[in-house]
């Protein structure tokens, strides 16, 4: 399973059953890897990639990856939710951070 911290912050840590990727810094194969690694040797029925902020974009392209070059078009996007996240900063200045989370499941 592919985790990331946030800087400062806990590392997510997944239960047994939980076939999510979170998106963070590491290298985009890595993510890859990842899901193929849920589809193939875990018979996962579904993955979720979980991103925000900047790394939404890298999210996109894993999922793209992942089912056009090593899963072959087996997998196709179910579902994709987006939401925003609001906090304040050490400043005090408000936040806000996109987040997006895309499903994909098994054809």
């Amino acid at each position: 399973m592919v985790t990331e911290s946030d800087k400062g912050g806990e590392e997510i840590t997944p239960t047994k059953n939980d076939h999510t990727i979170f998106v963070g810094s590491k290298p985009l194969m890595n993510y890859v890897t990842g899901i193929v690694m849920q589809f193939t040797s875990h018979n996962a029925p579904e993955v979720a990639i979980k991103a925000r902020g900047k790394f939404i974009s890298k999210a996109v392209d894993i999922a793209e990856v992942a089912m056009k070059r090593f899963l072959d078009n087996q997998v196709h996007i179910h579902d994709i939710k987006t939401n925003s996240e609001q906090f304040t900063n050490e400043e005090g200045k408000l936040i806000r951070v996109s987040t997006i989370e895309l499903f994909l499941k098994r054809k």
